[in-house]
């Protein structure tokens, strides 16, 4: 089975809520009623997948289309958006941390004459939407070249904290210092701007490619003692990213919540008992090194969207079977289970004949009611909501959004 991810684009979910009790997820916050469901959407600026259309328009087009797509969420009674501010190691607002997003004008470094992560706060607020701060941790480019980086870039003064794999750079998860510098790479926009929530994708450790090893090993020969093997030293590293960005938001933006949206499948059942009823051909455990249904279960993020993008009925890994697997790791704990949902999928000529139907998404959500784990959706992404290619997501609002509702808290 292909990889069915984000991860040719890019997305992450961090959010610490406040200092009171949380109750189960069914639940509110203060044990009372449950929060309003999360009606969601990502807005990738990731090789300007969603946003803004193209490198170098004008710092007012960027501004137009970005307030397009606040206004297509409003419209389609949605409450949240989750906006790439940080795709590449770079930001898409002034940071003293890294160089500005070659996204805005095809120039890694250069002012785009505005301020987009201020700006869509304060433009989502005024729609009464929240917006979570999606940022990726630790993909630096996807090239293999560290000339083309901005001069300053941190990877080009830090030659030793990157990996080249895959024909990419990416920032090594093993070495200490390179997860503290992302963590105040990041964490300068949660201190600058009321964001509703931090947010990370599912890019931990890199996909795996085929014949290759990602070389960290003088980062594990120095930092890896006394871990049984190099996998879980690995997976110590993400949960210390994790844990360690969890406290910092909630100390630095207490009402902030901290999410992550992981790709769908933590092991199969064949891999582990634990595992889903899946043959999927990668599992975040193993190959991202992220131990996602440790998260949920100890409480260490306010949410979880795992990306379950496949279709009800599909061999490799069915929606119907991941669903409940989902329900029951979220079953008693104090995180939120939101369902990341494939509308890009929908109409496309090269996806299997389910996709092809206009309510398969809208079955998505008739199903999900059956868990009262599930607590709302996510589509990916705003591009796809905009043109609605073959109604779906006009399907789905029609079928289960009649009235709009706040955003969860």
């Amino acid at each position: 089975m292909g990889r069915v991810s984000r991860r040719a684009f890019a997305v992450a979910a961090l959010s610490a809520f406040t200092m009171m009790p949380r109750a189960s997820a069914a639940t509110g916050r203060r044990g009372g009623a449950p929060d309003p469901e999360m009606r969601g959407v990502w807005i990738a600026s990731v090789a300007n997948r969603d946003w803004p259309s193209k490198p170098g328009l004008t710092a007012s087009q960027q501004r137009a289309e970005l307030l397009t797509h606040l206004d297509t969420a409003v419209r389609n009674r949605l409450n949240t958006v989750f906006f790439q501010v940080r795709p590449t190691a770079d930001a898409l607002w002034p940071s003293p941390y890294e160089p500005w997003s070659q996204y805005l004008t095809g120039t890694q470094g250069e002012d785009p004459g505005w301020d987009p992560l201020g700006t869509a706060v304060q433009e989502a607020h005024a729609r009464g939407l929240h917006l979570h701060a999606w940022f990726n941790p630790y993909r630096v480019a996807a090239h293999a070249d560290p000339t083309r980086l901005a001069a300053s870039h941190p990877a080009r003064e830090n030659p030793d904290w990157v990996v080249t794999y895959g024909g990419k750079l990416f920032y090594n998860p093993g070495l200490p210092e390179v997860r503290a510098f992302v963590e105040d790479a990041m964490l300068d926009a949660v201190a600058k701007y009321p964001v509703d929530g931090v947010h990370f994708d599912d890019y931990f450790y890199p996909y795996p490619v085929a014949g290759e090893g990602f070389d960290d090993d003088a980062a594990y020969d120095e930092h890896g003692g006394g871990f049984p093997d190099r996998a879980a030293w690995r997976r110590d590293n993400i949960d210390r990213l994790v844990r360690e960005t969890a406290d910092r938001v909630k100390e630095i933006r207490p009402g902030a919540r901290f999410g992550i949206s992981p790709f769908g499948v933590w092991r199969n059942a064949g891999t582990d008992p634990l595992g889903s009823d899946t043959k999927a051909g990668v599992e975040t455990y193993d190959d991202l090194h992220a131990d996602t249904r440790k998260w949920v279960r100890e409480g260490w993020i306010d949410y979880i969207v795992p990306q379950l993008y496949w279709n009800i009925g599909f061999a490799a890994a069915d929606y119907a079977k991941l669903l409940p697997w989902w329900a029951e790791v979220a079953r008693g704990s104090t995180t939120q289970l939101y369902v990341g949902e494939a509308l890009y999928k929908a109409g496309d000529p090269a996806q299997p004949a389910a996709w092809h139907e206009t309510d398969e998404l809208s079955r998505h959500l008739t199903l999900a009611g059956e868990y009262p784990q599930v607590r709302g959706h996510v589509y990916f992404a705003a591009r796809d909501v905009a043109a609605d290619r073959i109604g779906a997501m006009a399907r789905v609002v029609a079928d289960h959004y009649g009235q709009p509702v706040p955003p969860p808290r």
